[in-house]
């Protein structure tokens, strides 16, 4: 069983930045950023294995970056956040295929809230 926890959340202002942070519990070779807002379905944001192989959604290519530090420390950097990011940002492992469906992550961390304002 692997526990991710989430952090880094916040409000800004369009234009601003923040940097979300996962902390796994144990080594994840394929780790990605989902999002869900009110009212719509959880989507894709990006996704990092252990390759090296990073990979965004369109909404967010040129404005976010995932990275990581260590095999268990991974980042969202997001910039140029615009009010339609607004949303509950969760990291997500997956164990076998490493994708943008959601249903292949098996594990998910409780998710940080990101508030934009235009």
């Amino acid at each position: 069983q692997v526990q991710l926890v989430e952090s880094g959340g916040g409000s800004v202002q369009a234009g601003g930045s923040l940097r979300l942070s996962c902390a796994a519990s144990a080594f994840i070779a394929c780790i990605g950023w989902f999002r869900e807002a009110p009212g719509k379905e959880r989507e894709w944001v990006a996704r990092f294995n252990t390759f090296g192989t990073r990979l965004y959604a369109e909404s967010v290519k040129g404005r976010f970056t995932i990275s990581q530090d260590t095999a268990k420390n991974t980042y969202l950097q997001m910039t140029s956040l615009e009010p339609e990011d607004t949303a509950m940002y969760y990291c997500a492992a997956a164990r076998v295929v490493c994708s943008s469906r959601v249903d292949d992550f098996h594990y998910w961390g409780q998710g940080t809230q990101v508030t934009v304002s235009s």
